[in-house]
């Protein structure tokens, strides 16, 4: 079994595609072609994906039963103890943001507390 997930390739590849897998949402591929169709297959994705991504997912006998794929794509396979993971990039620039100080709940309390105080005095 296979699935191929096309993201912004030309409408030509997925008719190339469609003779030999069926599209079951736009984009996304399954079947079961043999391995030398599967490597020919992938090589023409390759070749006329242009500026899009793809992600190829087939089974194997492994641990997993399946390995991955990728071409022009962010997420990338890699072997961690024997398992392929599929690694999301992490943006270095942006640092998380520590929140400081009181919560929203506490800075609600404290001008309820502020009107009804003055409330009070009148």
């Amino acid at each position: 079994m296979m699935v191929l997930v096309l993201s912004a390739c030309p409408a030509g590849l997925r008719g190339d595609l469609s003779k030999w897998l069926m599209e079951v949402s736009p984009g996304v591929f399954v079947g079961r072609p043999t391995a030398r169709i599967r490597e020919l297959l992938w090589e023409r994705t390759v070749e006329l994906c242009k500026d899009g991504r793809a992600l190829l997912v087939y089974s194997t006998n492994n641990e997993q039963g399946m390995e991955f794929r990728t071409h022009r794509h962010q997420w990338k396979p890699t072997d961690f103890d024997g398992l392929t993971l599929m690694m999301r990039p992490t943006d270095r620039r942006k640092k998380p943001q520590r929140r400081t100080g009181w919560s929203n709940a506490r800075r609600f309390r404290t001008a309820y507390d502020k009107q009804t105080r003055g409330n009070r005095s009148s």
